[in-house]
């Protein structure tokens, strides 16, 4: 077990929910200062299966016979979360995106450190004359977590694709 009591363990959880519906507040306001604000200062994501789905053999799933199109590159933020969320925030200008986080998996490892795996859904509409229009997406957030001073933090990202559908 975690060492926690059931309040400590019940409260750490229910934080944890509130970090990850601040994630996708700030993300669909592009909100970046806060968005940065819910990462750890050395945290990675990872969305290099964000926009090919993959089966559980690393292998990509077409839609409909035909893979379907990247409406931007894969991210790793290798280079630091700042730089990261930068990039993100150009990629975004003009684009309306909705993220929805259902039935998270949170699983405290200790008391500062935990687990989570969320089922996510997103639409994200281009501006007119862009080389796609929307994009309706269905996959996983599979994340850890670290609880700082200032509350839980999300330590590590990977979002995953099992379905993309896209209009141009």
């Amino acid at each position: 077990m975690d060492g926690m009591s059931d309040d400590a363990h019940t409260s750490a959880i229910e934080e944890i929910k509130q970090l990850k519906a601040r994630y996708f507040r700030c993300m669909d306001t592009k909100d970046w200062a806060g968005y940065l604000n819910v990462f750890t200062s050395d945290a990675m994501i990872d969305s290099t299966e964000a926009y090919t789905p993959m089966d559980l053999n690393g292998n990509p799933i077409p839609v409909d016979g035909e893979l379907p199109p990247a409406p931007n590159p894969a991210w790793r933020s290798d280079d630091g979360i700042v730089k990261f969320i930068d990039d993100l925030a150009v990629t975004l200008t003009g684009v309306v995106t909705t993220h929805h986080g259902h039935m998270p998996e949170i699983t405290i490892t200790s008391p500062t450190t935990a687990t989570g795996i969320w089922s996510m859904e997103d639409m994200l509409r281009w501006p007119k004359g862009s080389p796609i229009r929307e994009m309706h997406g269905y996959g996983h957030y599979h994340e850890t977590y670290e609880r700082l001073p200032a509350g839980w933090r999300i330590k590590t990202l990977k979002l995953t694709r099992l379905r993309v559908d896209t209009l141009p």
